[in-house]
């Protein structure tokens, strides 16, 4: 049997100890082997360290905080849900709780949707609060679409806030931003807003239709209002909307083991003026 030159010279020879190389090449290949830097540093998984659960911070709705224990600090969390869901109330509960705890916020409003005698009646202090208003006003880029304009502007926006740090809650709305335009913002940008959250104890809070964060969310909530008017498919905006009946659905939770099935719970929102 005969072999290639090219192959033969890298062979253990039949006559000497399998450790033993070919003279002139086996001397090149320990040197290779040698340089390669040890793996010294490296742990098994065995003994690397359990990373701590994340504080959790009350809603001001225990029906919420019953089923998922809270808002995850240093997390990103979602809400989502259609129009007339009963996001908003959540999340200016969310804010309230906050405010009342001394902590100071930030509401990033892309649509400039935010009423203020609502965040009144679900006991904000507004003090605590910095509210900034989404818009586009440069002439120059009237063409521009204005909602995905919006969208670019609050990411900014977050971005900067983050950043400074000092906040307790940084809520972005995209409530009214369409889901086409919501999800076209990249993953990579919800993960490097999730790094930066880890060192700080602020709360991420995304209103959405949907969810839009995917994986780079730790808690995600959707709900769906159970409010039936005749002849109406959703509330009218004229009305004030006394103890509205809410369903939320706990879809994702990286606080506890896999549910079999997603978890419920519903509960009544305050009195809350829309339009």
């Amino acid at each position: 049997m005969s072999f290639s030159p090219q192959f033969s010279d890298y062979l253990v020879s039949p006559r000497r100890p399998a450790s033993a190389f070919i003279p002139g090449h086996g001397s090149a290949l320990l040197g290779r082997l040698a340089a390669i830097p040890k793996l010294t540093g490296v742990k098994p998984a065995s003994r690397l360290e359990v990373r701590p659960a994340p504080e959790l911070a009350a809603t001001g709705i225990p029906e919420l905080d019953s089923l998922t224990g809270g808002m995850p600090r240093s997390c990103l969390s979602e809400i989502c849900g259609p129009f007339s869901s009963g996001r908003t109330s959540v999340m200016l509960a969310t804010l309230a709780a906050a405010t009342k705890r001394g902590e100071f916020c930030a509401l990033i409003d892309t649509s400039d949707a935010f009423h203020p005698d609502s965040a009144g009646s679900a006991g904000m202090e507004f003090e605590r609060l910095l509210w900034i208003r989404c818009g586009e006003n440069n002439k120059r880029k009237k063409s521009r679409d204005p909602k995905t304009a919006a969208v670019e502007q609050a990411l900014r926006v977050l971005d900067l806030l983050l950043q400074a740090g000092g906040f307790g809650v940084v809520a972005i709305d995209f409530s009214d931003v369409p889901f086409q335009i919501a999800r076209r913002v990249p993953l990579a940008s919800w993960f490097r807003f999730q790094r930066a959250l880890e060192p700080t104890s602020t709360i991420l809070l995304v209103i959405a239709q949907a969810p839009c964060a995917q994986t780079c969310a730790s808690l995600v909530l959707r709900l769906q209002s159970r409010q039936n008017l005749p002849g109406l498919g959703l509330p009218a905006h004229s009305r004030i909307f006394e103890g509205m009946q809410v369903e939320g659905e706990l879809l994702r939770s990286r606080l506890m083991r896999k549910p079999a099935q997603s978890a419920h719970t519903s509960f009544r929102t305050k009195a809350v003026r829309a339009g």
